[in-house]
């Protein structure tokens, strides 16, 4: 039999190819809303980052998930965020 094949993402904070399970899954839903998608099922676009909240600052300070999404995102959704994740 075949090794089954490990989907691999790359962390938008510390650049590094990790295998998904372990990143956090960052939506921007069809209706333009931006949020933690803790399950991995929600629908829209995702961006991943590690489950660590040095690497959410570091994504947040270089502005990539702005570029990812190709949008602005408000200072409040961050915050949201950075609560969620448990900081």
């Amino acid at each position: 039999m075949k090794p089954k094949k490990i989907p691999m993402r790359m962390c938008l904070g510390c650049n590094e190819m990790k295998p998904k399970k372990e990143l956090i899954r960052v939506i921007k839903s069809p209706e333009g809303e931006i949020s933690l998608d803790l399950t991995g099922k929600k629908s829209g676009r995702g961006a991943y980052i590690c489950r660590s909240i040095q690497c959410f600052d570091k994504a947040r300070k270089g502005r990539r998930f702005e570029k990812s999404f190709s949008c602005k995102i408000d200072e409040s959704v961050y915050e949201v965020m950075a609560d969620e994740l448990g900081k």
